[in-house]
Order: C-alpha cells, then structure tokens, then sequence
C-alpha cells in the first residue's frame, strides 16, 4: 500500500519494527512474529529501522541454525538488502552500540586505533585485497549474511562492493564516536552512499495530497457526511498544496504545516486559520493514518489559539429587538431598481418573510430553515409541524427530527404559503439535491447581510443564531425541560441517559405551545407580503393536502 514501510508498525502511537517468523520456525523462536520498540519520534524509527530489523534477521537465522537449517545458502537471500541499505544499518547499530555503552557509568572513552582508520581508507579507495577485506568486516559480513541479507560469494565483485560499503559505515561510525567523545551528538554522515540509503523494500512512495483528500472525502458521503463533496474545504487542500509546491503528502511535516500557519495569518483571521483550514488537514491526516494510508499525522499537534470571544450583552434578541425584526420580515416588500423591475428572486423574498418567524418559534439552525422543501412541511392530526432531514441540505447531527410549529405561525399564514408553493425547496431555488446545502447556506448569508444593513440586528448579535439563544433563554424562564428544548433544536443528549427514550412530536408540540406570541403589529403588515391572510387560518386551510 502507498506510504506504508516494510516492517514498520505504529501501535498506539508508539513505533516498532516487526519481522514475521516463518511458519517453520516458530515452534523454535515460540512466537509467530518478532518486535523491537523503535519510540514515538516517526523520523527516528526510520533511521533505527535498517539496524534493528537486521537484529531480527539475525534471531530468525540463529532459529534456522537450530534447526539444521543454518549451512550456507545456496539459493537468493531470503531478506536481501542493497549495498548502500546494509552500510546504513551497520553504521545506525554502531552508533546504538555506542549510546549503549555511554548510558553504561563504567564506559570509559576508548582511543581510535589510528592504524584501523588508514587500513579503511584505503579499502575504501579500493586498494584492499580480499583477505583484508575479510580482515576489516569479514565478521561483519557473515553476520548479514546469516541474517539473508546477502549470497554474494567470498571473493567476488558484488562481495567487495558490500565490503566497501561497510569500510565506509565503519568509518563514518568510528568520525561519530570521536565527536562524541568531544560532547558533540549532532554529527551527521557525510558520505553519499550512507545519506542517500534507500530505506528498505516498501519504503514510503508518495501519497498524492489531492488524491488523499478525494478518497476521505468519499469516504465521509458514504457515512451520511460532506453532500457538497467537501466544496467548502477543497480550499484548504489548494492553499497547502500551493505552499508546498508539491503534491505528496507522505512528505509534510509538521515544520510545514507550522510555516503554512504563520503565512495563513498574515491574510486570515486566527478563528478562520483555526476552525476552517488546519482543523482540515487534522481530520484528513488523522483519516489517512488510521486507514494505513500514512504512517504518522504531522498535524496532531500544530494548534492556532482563538481570541476569546467577549459579549457585551446578551447573545439572544431582546423582546423589543424581537418584535422589530419580526414586524419587518413580515411586512418585506421588495423594492423596484430605477427601471422599474424587481430584481430580487422569489425564494430571497419568500426567505425574508418567513424564516426569522421559523427560527423565533422553532430554535432551528437558519440553514436548516432555508433548506427546507414543500414535502417537509406536515400536519398530522391537526398538528403543523417541520422535518429537519439531512436529506434536504445538511443537518449538523445527521439525524432528522419533526418540529411542531407555533400557533403563530399557522395564523400569519404559512399553510397558505406552503400550498401556494412549487414543489421543491421553499427558500431556494435549487433544481439538484446536491447541492441544496450550498444553496441554503447562500440565502442564510443573503438574509444575514440583509439583517445588517437595515440596521435590524445589533452590534454583537448574531443575526440568524440570535433566534437559538432567545429561545433557550425563554424555554427556561418557562421551566421547560432542557431535554426537550434540545429535542426540538437539534442539540446533542448531555448525559449517557438522555440516549435512552424519546422526546415525541406531542411532548415538543405541547413546549411549544406555552411560548407566548410576539405582539406583531397586523396593520403594518400586508396581504401581499405575507403570501396569505394574517387573521387565523380558515378551517380549508387546517385541511391542506400537505404530505405526511
């Protein structure tokens, strides 16, 4: 699978290297497969990976010795490893072997056998006959081949390639040791074949960033999630990949993503930065890790702080405020341009009109207002009432529920408005399911800027949300039960026990009926501008053929 790395395993955060113990083997070694704690550090695995599987290798060989089955191979290696892998994984086990020895309180520095590091050098130059060789790493090299690293024959060009490799780790481990002896634990490798190592068969091909984001993306339609095929965080995707100037995403780290921020900050807002595009790329990593896709999510720990938000007043509409906004939504009438025509389409006016009064009585999100379509508007033994169903936008919950409607609402003449109406979304004019959720979010904002700019909506208030809190705060002035404010406004159990039961269509039809009337002043309100009578819906009416 792309991205994933030969006997590399993260359990619980934590890495390992893991080799399988052939079926023949197990009764000797008593376990089915083999482990070595590499840490949490990801990139630190990956350079202690070669060495320790090479340990492995070799336990599984010395169970094949007691086995009878230790002679000399004469068929390929059954773990072979290239010359540049071999001299990387030699050189990280001397190094282990050294932090070994310094953890040790009785290691005392030991002095570099000059004569050692000239006999390398001109092995490395290639001026070694194959009994020095043999001298140098001779051990070195029976060891990887006891572990099936190798089945080069003593002697022969590809045995003195491997035996090079290892003359140059050896070299290279002993340059480390000296530093350290001298309190520097930062050196690196300075030759090529070490720094270049190709990481062992099944090492990490690259992951394609867009091509990630479209399977999650899929996968979360499937769960019932993203109907707009993830339009609103396809963005996000873009702007890291344009940072990055390229497409992999096997190779992000969390230095990018912590780059990628800072740069976000100079043009976006901390909140937006936050809650929009690096709670996306947590939730893509995060996805991609738990389906074996990654081996580690670089973003599990890059965080924007969020200024606190401060309220200067309370975040629900007064009653005064309440009643204004109200009177004016059910008096709206749009207005003629300089040419005389109304450019404003029927849905944005119906919007106006009806959705502050739904979402004053009913706690809703405004969205799932605006979304709502003639077929989800039911009466049932005389009970109005309203189907929030993700199937008509989005629904935060992903759960339908049925909202009994307010008294109130029936007498402005909603019923009438409803069966006047087209089949299809009420507040939008959206011709494909796929996307109503956008199209209801686009008449939510057109609603909101309009709030605002007739002054309908004060500073620090929330035009549309303001309706949820408002009601929360009258629910409990009337002792209403919190569980069944939550049932009608779609808000999860707080408790284990609130799963248990249901609130039913009665029980919120019987809430809602004490919330009082909002004193909307009828003669400032026209015939016109309701889209029906504002006097009690007639007993026709109560009878409208609307869906059950």
């Amino acid at each position: 699978m792309a991205g994933k790395i030969r006997h590399l395993i993260n359990r619980s955060g934590r890495y390992h290297a893991r080799l399988v113990v052939p079926k023949d083997l197990r009764g000797i070694v008593g376990k089915t497969e083999l482990r070595t704690a590499l840490g949490a550090d990801y990139r630190q695995a990956l350079k202690l990976l070669p060495g320790a599987v090479a340990q492995l290798q070799h336990q599984i060989a010395e169970a094949e010795r007691q086995a009878g089955q230790g002679r000399p191979q004469a068929g390929p290696a059954r773990y072979p490893l290239a010359p540049d892998q071999i001299a990387l994984s030699h050189y990280m086990q001397r190094l282990a072997f050294d932090d070994e020895l310094r953890n040790d309180p009785r290691y005392a520095s030991i002095l570099v056998d000059d004569m050692l590091v000239v006999r390398l050098r001109e092995a490395i130059a290639g001026r070694a006959r194959n009994d020095e060789l043999a001298e140098l790493v001779g051990d070195q090299l029976e060891r990887f081949r006891a572990a099936g690293n190798i089945d080069a024959a003593p002697g022969s060009h590809e045995w003195r390639v491997i035996a090079r490799a290892l003359c140059i780790a050896e070299l290279e481990a002993l340059g480390r040791v000296m530093e350290r002896d001298e309190g520097d634990f930062t050196g690196t490798p300075t030759s090529s074949i070490i720094k270049n190592a190709a990481m062992p068969d099944g090492a990490a091909t690259p992951v394609s960033l867009t091509g990630l984001w479209q399977d999650y993306v899929n996968s979360r339609k499937q769960a019932g999630f993203m109907k707009d095929s993830g339009k609103r965080q396809s963005p996000v995707i873009e702007s890291l990949r344009k940072y990055l100037k390229h497409n992999d995403a096997s190779r992000i780290t969390k230095r990018d993503l912590l780059t990628w921020r800072d740069d976000l900050l100079k043009r976006l807002s901390a909140t937006t930065v936050s809650t929009i595009y690096l709670s996306t790329i947590r939730s893509l990593l995060t996805w991609a890790v738990n389906n074996e896709r990654l081996q580690e999510n670089v973003a599990a720990g890059v965080r924007q702080s969020k200024p606190r938000k401060v309220y200067a007043r309370e975040r629900g509409y007064t009653d005064a405020e309440a009643v204004k906004l109200l009177e004016a939504s059910r008096a709206y009438e749009p207005h003629e341009d300089e040419n005389g025509y109304i450019r404003e389409k029927p849905h944005l006016v119906a919007a106006k009109r009806w959705v502050p009064i739904l979402c004053a009585f009913t706690g809703a999100r405004v969205t799932e207002i605006t979304q709502l379509r003639k077929e989800d508007i039911r009466q049932t033994e005389g009970q109005w009432s309203i189907r929030i169903t993700p199937n008509a936008g989005s629904v935060k919950t992903g759960q339908y529920r049925d909202v009994p409607l307010h008294r109130q609402i029936i007498a402005e003449g909603f019923g009438e408005f409803v069966r006047t109406a087209a089949d299809g979304p009420l507040f939008h004019g959206g011709t494909d399911p796929a996307t109503y959720a956008r199209k209801a979010v686009r008449i939510s904002n057109q609603l909101s800027e309009w709030l605002r700019k007739v002054e309908l909506t004060p500073e620090g208030v929330q035009p549309t949300h303001a309706w949820r809190h408002r009601l929360k705060t009258t629910c409990r002035e009337l002792a209403i039960s919190d569980r069944v404010v939550d049932a009608i406004q779609g808000h999860a159990g707080r408790t284990a026990a609130d799963h248990y039961g249901d609130v039913t269509l009665k029980t919120k039809a019987d809430a809602i009926a004490r919330l009082p009337e909002y004193p909307i002043r009828l003669a400032e309100v026209s015939p016109e501008a309701s889209g029906g009578p504002l006097s009690s819906c007639s007993a026709a009416e109560r009878s409208l053929p609307i869906p059950e």
